[in-house]
């Protein structure tokens, strides 16, 4: 389980794909042999991924079919840059909001307006995961713990802080980039108990 905090950004240093599965090699101050260990979960763009082993100080993971299918993974490029954060640990502070680094969707940028503080992002993503995505709600976006303040028919609105746009990588985006995104899993329950999905006996 994750909180939506980026602790901190990796490079793609090396890709293979073996058999239909994408092969990653990270290179990363936050993730190293001495604090982390095979077998551990990393979320990278939001993406729950398992670390298979460690080469000097880089990590490598194993983004299958359906990571690849699901998410902007199969565009990963070689020095692109990714969002890191580490499984949440019991002791710790939950600053964003729960995510289980299981991606719903991708959304395309449409705008991007400065302002004066803050830059608002407006995306576009496909209609059937709008009933998930309210005003004033929780959205992962890389991985990124997010509130959204506008929503539409097929888009919906983000308002990003320069600490925000300097410490992740969404600093980057430009219009008509992909991203992936986690809607609110507390939002996909309530709504399937008012669907009748959910039998209360």
């Amino acid at each position: 389980m994750f909180t939506g905090i980026v602790k901190g950004q990796g490079k793609i240093v090396q890709l293979q794909k073996n058999q239909g599965t994408k092969q990653i090699r990270i290179a990363s101050q936050l993730i190293n042999p001495e604090s982390f260990a095979v077998g551990e979960s990393i979320a990278i763009n939001g993406v729950c991924l398992t670390i298979t082993r460690f080469q000097n100080n880089d990590f490598w993971v194993d983004a299958i079919p359906e990571t690849l299918n699901r998410t902007t993974f199969d565009e990963l490029q070689l020095n692109s840059l990714v969002n890191l954060e580490p499984a949440l640990q019991v002791t710790e502070r939950l600053n964003g909001h729960f995510l289980l680094g299981h991606i719903d969707t991708t959304a395309i940028v449409t705008n991007i307006e400065e302002l004066s503080t803050s830059k608002v992002f407006t995306f576009k993503i496909i209609s059937s995961q709008m009933p998930f995505i309210v005003e004033k709600g929780s959205i992962g976006i890389d991985g990124v713990s997010l509130t959204v303040v506008a929503v539409g028919l097929d888009w919906f609105k983000v308002a990003l802080i320069p600490y925000t746009l300097k410490e992740t990588i969404l600093g980057q985006l430009k219009v008509a980039e992909k991203v992936n995104i986690e809607t609110d899993i507390l939002g996909k329950y309530v709504v399937k108990m008012n669907d009748g999905v959910i039998d209360h006996g």
